[in-house]
């Protein structure tokens, strides 16, 4: 069955960009969190990098490719939570997490809301954030772009940013490696001085609408391009074998 030929969604657009993140990763565990990098590390896995592994975020080890949602008829491994604690030390993993806060060195917050001593929200802890910066590839995922996200400060350190990085003893930040930010609005790297840059924005988003919600100067550097869409390919594996359901229009609604 072919797909039909129709408007590239906002949320397809996204599930590529998170792709793109682990194409050039070779044989590395891809720990997406969240529904569109689930189907975006399962997109690159099906076209750009078939020798990623794939987990079902709980303990197996994927030996094809499902729709999300459906558990696998193939499983090559098991990987339950005590090992993924191995993996972590050893490196050969590429994480891309969530954020409440992120700031413009790539600290991230998912701990709580307001002052440490009394915080207005309290979240999910800083959890696995400090050791997945620190040792693995880390990326984030940002499905809503706003200035209660991108912050000047976050106020809590979950995940390391590139200036704590940077200050820290060269045993800490020898493995700390920030990649890329893929939102709802664009796709955002690192300049060479550590900070948020923004790489390119998606169709139908200007440059300015970016900006202005984000809590801080972003980097520019020239001409902002805009993010590539899918391929025919691509949107006839996402629309008929990853996401048949259309969940991914739940996460980015369309534009």
């Amino acid at each position: 069955m072919s797909t039909p030929t129709t408007t590239v969604t906002r949320a397809e657009v996204c599930v590529a960009a998170c792709a793109d993140a682990w194409a050039g990763d070779g044989e590395i565990l891809a720990s997406p969190m969240g529904l569109v990098p689930t189907i975006g590390a399962r997109l690159c896995r099906l076209t750009t990098n078939p020798d990623l592994v794939l987990s079902d975020g709980e303990a197996l080890l994927l030996g094809e490719v499902p729709p999300v949602g459906t558990p696998p008829a193939v499983v090559e491994g098991w990987l339950p939570f005590r090992t993924v604690f191995d993996v972590v030390a050893y490196g050969k993993r590429h994480v891309m997490m969530g954020a409440s806060q992120l700031d413009r060195y790539g600290n991230q917050n998912i701990s709580a809301i307001g002052d440490w001593a009394k915080p207005k929200r309290q979240l999910l802890g800083v959890r696995g954030a400090p050791g997945n910066t620190v040792n693995n590839p880390t990326s984030y995922w940002v499905p809503k772009h706003s200035t209660r996200v991108f912050v000047p400060a976050v106020d809590v350190v979950s995940g390391v940013g590139n200036d704590r990085a940077a200050a820290a003893p060269a045993s800490a930040r020898r493995f700390h490696d920030l990649r890329v930010v893929v939102t709802d609005l664009a796709v955002l790297d690192y300049d060479p001085a550590g900070l948020l840059r923004l790489r390119s924005v998606h169709p139908g988003v200007t440059v300015d609408q970016v900006q202005e919600a984000t809590g801080f100067e972003l980097v520019l550097t020239g001409e902002v391009p805009t993010t590539r869409e899918p391929d025919a390919e691509e949107l006839r594996i996402i629309r008929e074998v990853l996401d048949p359901r259309g969940a991914r229009d739940r996460e980015v609604p369309p534009a």
